[in-house]
């Protein structure tokens, strides 16, 4: 999508965002927001049948006003799973008593370098559900500019910045289809240049533009 389409931010967007999101994690049965997630959470649910293990991403917006962006990350390519896709800095909630927004500074630290005095966590997105096993909790944060970045070479091959106002227009999702062993299944894409965004890190994103043009029509 060429940029001069994509929709600019509200001036109001980030009390707009606040508005958004949950106010505690919601581990409930999932309500997808769109029938693509929906049809690949129908296709994980028939491969991965037991208990859920928990993890948390942290889903980081720097605020730069009207140019505010998304921070990713892109694994390496030799990495045994996830290689080469573009994810949110994230794992599973490793540490007796460790929740979700713990889980999500932690990991968040150790695979960007940036420190927690930069991040004002404001909510979360609904659980979403993979077929490894995991249920994960997006926490949405704001990223104060003047952090520095260090990632970690074992993890990250790339660290990046999506404009937050493409994250935010339904218009640059493309439904797709993909395969999760004998099951195929729709799934949502968004195209940034030369990244790609699919997988569970589209799904999130698309969550977040959908309760964010809720919150704008309540």
């Amino acid at each position: 999508m060429a940029a001069e389409l994509w929709r600019p931010l509200p001036a109001d967007w980030t009390s707009q965002l606040r508005r958004s999101v949950l106010a505690v994690p919601d581990h409930g049965e999932p309500s997808p927001v769109t029938t693509e997630e929906r049809s690949r959470y129908d296709a994980v649910r028939r491969l991965y049948t037991g208990e859920w293990r928990p993890a948390a991403v942290l889903v980081p917006i720097v605020v730069r006003g009207a140019d505010s962006t998304v921070l990713l990350t892109r694994r390496p390519e030799q990495m045994r799973s996830h290689a080469g896709q573009i994810s949110f800095p994230g794992g599973r909630l490793d540490h007796a008593g460790e929740d979700e927004l713990a889980a999500a500074l932690r990991e968040t630290e150790e695979e960007t370098g940036i420190g927690r005095e930069f991040v004002e966590p404001i909510g979360f997105l609904p659980d979403h559900h993979v077929v490894t096993g995991y249920r994960i909790t997006p926490v949405v944060a704001l990223l104060r500019p003047g952090f520095s970045l260090r990632p970690h070479a074992a993890e990250v091959d790339e660290i990046f910045e999506l404009p937050l106002s493409l994250a935010l227009d339904a218009r640059g999702y493309v439904p797709v289809r993909r395969r999760l062993e004998d099951f195929e299944y729709s799934g949502l894409d968004l195209q940034f240049g030369t990244y790609q965004i699919w997988g569970a890190t589209a799904a999130m994103l698309r969550t977040l533009c959908a309760r964010f043009v809720a919150a704008a029509r309540a």
